[in-house]
């Protein structure tokens, strides 16, 4: 079993000026986030550093054309640390840039994944409460020259400060909101689940648990759809702790079986797991009823108020309640494209499904997805 590290300094911080004047940001400094963040939150701090917008390279999650483009316009220009402001895309991108050298593309970084190191370093500051990416060491990319969503992964991706700001949250649209405490709650329930789980992930991945469920239970009972903003910290921290739980043990077969829908039908990645994370788990309790997904149960009905039996049931009930699940034919899957996905998923995301409580088949995984449908 691999030792449980944590890599990243986390610190939190009151806002963003006071992030900026601890860290003395200045003009040797990248920032690289959207257009949308910069300008009502940091460009009146008139810090002097350089800026790069995500946005004006590509929509959506990050894929190999839209990296190349940004690696393309950094060619020639010198700085020396990055600073990450922005959610899971920007994350991803600014990790590939920390380690490419001046003359990379992103199959370069591929090639020679075991042999990269960091050329510049990196703080990451999250603008939303899903990702973890802040404290993890991969980069997800949609390589569209090959129809594939894969990671690339070496320890010299690992920020250098993770730095929470609970008002960065501030202005997050519910839908984004929604979307990424999904994937946080996923990343928390797939990294307990895990084979390489250990006493120290387990325990950031239930205290992620603890803190969704509860913020979400009270969000939803609320009056106004941003009553989640009154727990932002909370959602953050879990997003954070959950970070640091799958940093360790890794994600599994929800995540493997929703990339096809996020790089083929454009899916949000943290509804894309949504889609799958039922199924998935029913397909493990169908094939492995007795086991730590009895653990599992247990911390759930502790935070649902109900019997173990009903734990996972009651998840979904929620689940819903934040954001309503649909049936993939309704998100654009067709019924053809089903054992399309089960065969790539098998042949190409090992690296999770290795994470699985139980082993997968391609006939086990075509079900989830006929079930899904």
């Amino acid at each position: 079993m691999k030792a449980f590290q944590l890599i990243p300094a986390v610190a939190e911080y009151a806002d963003f000026s006071v992030y900026a004047k601890e860290a003395n940001l200045g003009k040797n400094d990248l920032i690289l986030t959207n257009a949308y963040i910069y300008s009502p939150v940091i460009e009146r701090l008139g810090l002097g550093c350089q800026t790069l917008f995500q946005e004006q390279y590509g929509a959506g999650e990050p894929t190999d054309t839209m990296v190349d483009a940004i690696l393309d316009a950094l060619r020639g220009k010198q700085y020396d640390r990055i600073i990450a402001v922005g959610g899971g895309t920007v994350i991803d991108i600014a990790k590939v840039v920390a380690v490419a050298r001046a003359e990379d593309r992103v199959d370069d970084l591929y090639d020679r994944m075991g042999e990269l190191h960091k050329v510049h370093p990196l703080i990451i500051v999250p603008t939303t409460c899903g990702t973890g990416s802040e404290v993890t060491n991969i980069s997800i990319i949609n390589r569209t020259t090959k129809g594939i969503k894969q990671g690339i992964v070496s320890p010299s991706m690992f920020a250098d400060e993770a730095a929470l700001i609970p008002g960065m949250l501030a202005s997050l649209p519910y839908g984004v909101f929604a979307t990424s405490s999904i994937d946080a709650m996923i990343h928390a329930v797939e990294s307990y689940l895990s084979p390489n789980a250990c006493a120290l992930s387990e325990m950031f991945s239930e205290k992620a648990l603890d803190l969704i469920l509860s913020g979400w239970r009270a969000a939803v009972a609320g009056e106004s759809r941003d009553e989640w903003k009154k727990y932002a910290g909370s959602f953050l921290r879990a997003s954070n702790f959950a970070g640091i739980a799958f940093g360790h043990a890794g994600c599994a077969a929800v995540h493997a079986l929703s990339y096809p829908l996020g790089g083929v039908h454009h899916i949000p990645h943290g509804q894309a797991n949504q889609l799958m994370f039922e199924d998935v788990m029913c397909k493990y309790q169908e094939k492995k009823p007795i086991g730590k997904l009895n653990q599992l149960e247990e911390i759930l009905a502790r935070n649902l108020d109900c019997e173990p039996v009903f734990a996972l049931k009651e998840l979904y009930k929620l689940m819903d309640a934040v954001l309503g699940k649909k049936p993939l034919r309704e998100v654009g899957v067709t019924a053809d494209e089903l054992p399309v996905y089960a065969k790539n998923v098998l042949e190409t995301q090992q690296r999770l499904l290795n994470n699985n409580y139980v082993a997968l088949t391609e006939a086990d995984i075509l079900d989830i997805y006929t079930k899904a449908f």
